[in-house]
């Protein structure tokens, strides 16, 4: 049997984690080596994981996230007005499951963006596929595509993640396009996706910064049906770590 050329179909057939987990069982000592049977589960095991990871590491690479956050890394007290309970419960994923929006208000500094890139990375490691925007960069790439012509297919792109991140939103004025463009993805995304949006402004006064009643009635109808809102409180954190 020429093992070696099984190693090359393996890899032919972009079966890598199988390919690498025979090569390993094939330097062990002959009386180590696994009968047929354990030697199959083994290898297709390990393909499968291969692919779980390399699934991971590509939603990651894709999602754009601002921070290198995880979950266990948020600070959790009541001087922030947040509970270790709160993020255990929408790190399990349930509420991208359940097309649950969360919405997390605070003052500049308070950690707003880290925790909705912690929320972003458990997304993708439970393997649901993820997009972050400033909102500055997602007007940016409205703009473009209403010149190119290629909005639709860029509202169905994003329309296509699980989970959809938009930080920083009220910062500056938005335009009519940019509202209308709002609603199509919320439109589209409606029980099938989650949405977090990160603000220095309190959900209450979203309304008013959108400015058109109706169309502010139809995004916050569909935002704010069934979210999560986190007030983030306390003092910056990026005074903190000047100290």
């Amino acid at each position: 049997m020429n093992t070696q050329k099984t190693v090359e179909q393996l890899r032919e057939l972009r079966l890598t984690g199988m390919a690498r987990r025979y090569e390993a069982a094939l330097e062990l000592p002959i009386h180590e080596v696994q009968d047929v049977h354990a030697l199959i589960g083994m290898i297709t095991q390990a393909e499968v994981e291969y692919r779980s990871h390399a699934r991971t590491e590509k939603f990651l690479r894709a999602s754009k996230l601002r921070y290198h956050a995880l979950p266990e890394d948020i600070i959790c007290n009541a001087e922030r007005n947040i509970t270790r309970e709160q993020i255990l419960r929408l790190s399990d994923g349930m509420f991208i499951e359940k097309g649950e929006n969360v919405l997390i208000s605070g003052s500049t500094g308070c950690g707003k963006s880290f925790l909705a890139c912690a929320l972003g990375r458990s997304s993708c490691l439970l393997g649901y596929r993820t997009q972050y925007f400033s909102m500055n960069k997602f007007l940016e790439a409205l703009a473009q595509t209403r010149l190119d012509g290629t909005y639709r297919k860029w509202i169905k792109g994003i329309s296509a993640n699980k989970l959809l991140i938009l930080d920083d939103f009220g910062l500056k004025p938005l335009s009519n396009d940019a509202r209308i463009a709002l609603l199509d993805i919320l439109e589209d995304r409606y029980g099938l996706g989650s949405t977090i949006i990160t603000s220095q402004l309190p959900v209450d006064s979203w309304h008013t910064y959108l400015g058109d009643p109706t169309l502010a009635d139809a995004i916050l109808d569909r935002l704010t049906a069934s979210a999560h809102r986190i007030a983030l409180t306390g003092k910056s954190l990026r005074k903190k770590k000047n100290h």
